[in-house]
């Protein structure tokens, strides 16, 4: 089944949701890229992308390729401050440190999804698996414990993405029960 076809099968049912979308590294890109696309331009909703693997540049360069609509999203990008020293500042990116500075990113996320004027947002995790190389795992599931409980409190659709084979299996049970759905792409 095509990524659009079970995407929308998947999160029909579902109005705010949070899901966990387990993916392998052979798929992640296309899953990434499909899930934004299924939100941006088929369901229309604005949203902030958290990026822990890729550069802003890198994904604004990619999203341009794919013709996804920039000016509907907001990117925190927790991994260029770790390559370069100077960065320089946008109106559509939030640079924070690293990917361990946990609290910047909370900050940043809840500075971002208010700066949304649209009721219906989402908020884009990418991902669960950078942060296990940063922190440890019971870090981890309080920190995406509280990511969880303040993406329902934000009122909007939660995805976070997880490497297959890069996860902790029992990191991955832990965060399932917070979630509403689980999702295979396989």
């Amino acid at each position: 089944m095509q990524v659009q076809q079970r995407l929308k099968k998947e999160l029909s049912n579902l109005s705010d949701y949070v899901i966990l979308a387990k993916v392998s590294s052979k798929n992640y890109q296309l899953i990434n890229l499909e899930i934004i696309r299924h939100l941006i331009s088929v369901d229309n909703i604005p949203g902030v992308y958290v990026t822990l693997n890729k550069p802003y540049s890198t994904l604004k360069e990619i999203f341009k390729k794919e013709k996804i609509n920039l000016d509907m999203i907001i990117f925190i990008d927790a991994v260029t401050q770790t390559q370069e020293s100077k960065v320089k500042k946008t109106k559509d990116c939030l640079f924070i440190g690293s990917p361990e500075k946990l609290s910047d990113i909370s900050l940043a996320m809840d500075q971002a999804v208010r700066a949304i004027p649209s009721d219906k947002r989402f908020l884009f995790f990418d991902s669960l698996s950078t942060l296990l190389i940063y922190n440890r795992a019971g870090t981890i599931v309080k920190f995406i414990h509280f990511i969880i409980t303040k993406m329902r409190e934000w009122k909007v659709i939660g995805i976070i993405i997880s490497l297959e084979k890069e996860s902790n299996e029992e990191l991955i049970d832990k965060l399932t029960q917070f979630c509403d759905k689980s999702i295979d792409f396989g």
